[in-house]
């Protein structure tokens, strides 16, 4: 453990080295990001509406919070205003948030870290809220009735979001909330990824995931499930993937195709992804378009095996890698642990215990994996090294997805905290 601390002593090295070779985000794209901004990340609390803002790494010590719906005395009067709009809000409520609303999906901050653009799915909406003042800037209705996951484009200008019951991803200019394009996808959008070069993004539909059809016999009825592959410029499509066919050909034909949370390797050859009801996840290789290999991660005896009380067809939800390309970060969501593995070997380091772990991240510095506990409301830390927690910070209720991002040298919250 001593030697894993050393790392801080590195930290400005190491932070150095990821902005010349490692991935870009929202905020380290910013020229000005060494003058008067601090690097942080940003724990979107679900079900409360709120923001945490932590350090990027180090202690993760908390830095200050932010309401992501100070509006919401408004929303509330539209949706009861509006039988569809209440329909599909209390719907929203009773399945995917398990009798709560969802406030705060995904977000990431503005290139100059004044402002943080939030999905609210209950809200069926975008909005970017000033973190000086706690006040909306822009606000985007999105297609249909709920907004999901986000991604941010590798200059930090546009944001892709899913509009899940719209089928469709808007592409946002993430200052003005202007939308610059858009796209159509399978059934129920989900994950985003802009490749590194910023030419292309890549939409996994997930499918219908509140029906009780859970058992492999009845996959078909979940609806049309596929990667969407197109010109992050034109918007225009340029490929679909259909895993349905690459399960099949690699043996899984009882597997479900609905892609959930995925990662590139480094270079891009490579994506990892998790599917729905599965403790593990897959290698798929882009250019021969074979899934190549499978990880089974252990299942914890406590969890029951009946499928239809996993959270929205989830086993494990979350996988994120470090940026040298070796380890991998597995959150084990209803087998309520995380654990790091060994890319090469796919050889999974302990099983850290976490309460229904619901994302993972990569720190600042690259030194760890950062989980969110949506069941105890806080996010830990692993180090990708010796795959051992760090440390535990406690944030609001049900935190989801966590961000890289940048706010203003000295910020605590809005108005000063």
């Amino acid at each position: 453990m001593a030697a894993s601390r050393t790392r801080h002593l590195c930290s400005m090295a190491a932070a150095l080295a990821l902005t010349v070779a490692g991935p870009v985000t929202a905020a380290s794209a910013n020229p000005a990001a060494s003058g008067g901004l601090r690097e942080v990340l940003f724990v979107g609390n679900n079900w409360d509406g709120t923001a945490d803002v932590i350090r990027s790494s180090g202690d993760f010590a908390k830095i200050g919070r932010i309401s992501v719906v100070p509006d919401k005395d408004a929303r509330m009067a539209e949706i009861n205003a509006d039988p569809v709009k209440w329909i599909y809000f209390q719907a929203i409520r009773n399945g995917v948030g398990e009798g709560h609303d969802q406030f705060a999906d995904d977000m990431y901050s503005t290139p100059d870290g004044r402002s943080v653009v939030v999905s609210r799915p209950s809200f069926a909406d975008v909005v970017s809220v000033d973190l000086a003042t706690g006040k909306i800037n822009w606000r985007f209705p999105v297609s249909g009735y709920r907004a999901d996951h986000m991604a941010v484009s590798p200059d930090g200008t546009r944001v892709a979001v899913s509009a899940s019951t719209g089928n469709t991803v808007h592409v946002l200019d993430i200052v003005t909330g202007r939308q610059l394009g858009s796209f159509k996808t399978g059934d129920k959008p989900h994950e985003n990824i802009f490749t590194k070069d910023g030419k292309y993004i890549w939409n996994m539909s997930i499918g219908d995931v509140n029906t009780a059809l859970d058992d492999p016999g009845w996959d078909w009825t979940k609806g049309d499930r596929h990667i969407t592959v197109v010109d992050a410029t034109t918007y225009k499509q340029v490929k679909v993937i259909d895993m349905r066919q690459r399960l099949d050909a690699f043996g899984l034909k009882g597997f479900s195709d609905a892609v959930r949370p995925a990662v590139f390797s480094p270079d891009e050859s490579t994506l990892y992804f998790q599917v729905s009801f599965f403790n593990g996840f897959l290698e798929y290789d882009v250019a021969t378009d074979k899934i190549t290999r499978m990880k089974t991660l252990p299942k914890n005896p406590a969890t029951s095996e009946d499928r239809t009380t996993w959270v929205n067809d989830s086993r494990h939800h979350g996988i994120s890698m470090n940026p040298r390309g070796t380890k991998l970060c597995v959150a084990g969501t209803m087998d309520d642990y995380a654990t790091v593995v060994d890319r090469a070997s796919l050889q999974e380091g302990p099983l850290v215990t976490a309460s229904k772990p619901y994302w993972a991240t990569v720190s600042g510095d690259g030194e760890d994996c950062v989980i969110s506990e949506s069941g105890a409301d806080q996010v830990t830390a692993i180090d990708f090294a010796t795959g051992r927690k760090v440390a535990s910070i406690p944030v609001g209720d049900h935190p989801q997805r966590v961000r890289l991002g940048h706010v203003p040298e000295g910020w605590t919250g809005p108005n000063g905290g």
